[in-house]
């Protein structure tokens, strides 16, 4: 058997490393802030109900390390729902239920 033959595999793992590694890149460098907001607040709009509009929206900077943004969206019933990004666009975790807002008493 040819000696090169057994650089065949090296080489293709290192191809598949290098255009894993460009798409990666690419995406963050091309992922913005707008993008995930409108992502988010869509997908509230499937899980907020009726009343439920995109301008409930708004979005913070993460306050811990992983989190990139935190898209929260509060709807017509109170009932808020919070989604933390990663900088790929990734849903880091969503609580189980929504948390309910309560009125403020004075």
């Amino acid at each position: 058997m040819p000696r090169w033959v057994w650089f065949v595999p090296f080489g293709a793992l290192v191809l598949a490393l290098a255009v894993w590694g460009f798409r990666l890149g690419w995406i963050r460098a091309t992922l913005t802030e707008t993008h995930v907001i409108e992502t988010y607040a869509a997908r509230y709009l499937e899980r907020g109900g009726e009343g439920a509009r995109i301008t409930d929206c708004s979005a913070q900077p993460g306050r811990v390390a992983p989190v990139w943004i935190v898209v929260s969206c509060t709807g017509p019933d109170r009932v808020r729902f919070d989604f933390p990004v990663d900088r790929m666009g990734r849903l880091l975790k969503l609580a189980p239920d929504p948390q309910r807002l309560e009125a403020p008493e004075t």
